[in-house]
């Protein structure tokens, strides 16, 4: 059989290749490592991605807040403003540790040294380090009138429970002082003169008291 151009027409249809299978052929032809070999690594296409977005982002901003970029810059300068002005005015923040540290530590010094540092600090409005150092003299004076054996590293905690044995009659306001302690040195609480005037009250009233010898049950 011929064409109407003369030239021979097969009897047998053309080879044809399925859509499907034509594009898993096509598939696996491409995923040959040799047409990757240039291709950006892991990294480089999340880092593009990453300033992409930020692109759109900024470019929506733009769109959406009065002056365009330079509205965005006028108010990123005002967030950095505040944020400087709060640092300045609650201090670098501290991450408090856990649990309560000890209260005196290695070097020794007497509950006199204790009450000049906590007067003087008192004196400049200094009302946390006022109270940290009213609190140490109060258990230093303890260790030196033997009503506590000294140890470095006892807590705040600590000594008021110790203390409470030989002076009861203290035992709520002791509690209360150590916990005022571990409230302005670990729990980010601020001191203050009523704070620092009731500690300096009981270091005034735990000096003149008259321990009881729990052992024997006579007050000394």
């Amino acid at each position: 059989m011929t064409s109407p151009g003369g030239l021979p027409i097969s009897e047998t249809p053309p080879v044809t290749t399925p859509r499907d299978a034509a594009r898993e052929a096509a598939e696996r032809e491409l995923s040959k490592p040799m047409y990757h070999e240039n291709d950006p690594g892991l990294l480089e296409r999340a880092l593009r991605r990453f300033l992409d977005w930020v692109d759109d982002l900024f470019s929506s901003a733009a769109g959406a807040t009065p002056g365009g970029t330079l509205g965005i810059v006028v108010i990123v300068l005002l967030i950095a403003a505040a944020v400087a002005l709060l640092w300045w005015r609650l201090g670098t923040p501290s991450k408090a540790p856990v649990g309560a540290g000890a209260l005196l530590g290695e070097r020794i010094r007497s509950a006199a040294d204790y009450r000049t540092e906590a007067e003087a600090h008192a004196a400049a409005d200094r009302w946390t380090e006022a109270v940290q150092a009213r609190m140490r003299a109060l258990v230093r004076s303890l260790e030196e009138r033997t009503l506590l054996d000294p140890r470095p590293g006892r807590t705040a905690d600590e000594a008021a429970a110790e203390a409470a044995v030989t002076l009861p009659g203290h035992a709520a306001d002791l509690r209360t002082a150590a916990r005022a302690f571990d409230d302005v040195t670990y729990g980010g609480r601020a001191g203050d003169p009523a704070m620092y005037t009731t500690l300096r009250d009981l270091d005034t009233a735990v000096e003149r008291t008259r321990p009881a010898l729990s052992r024997t049950g006579v007050t000394a």
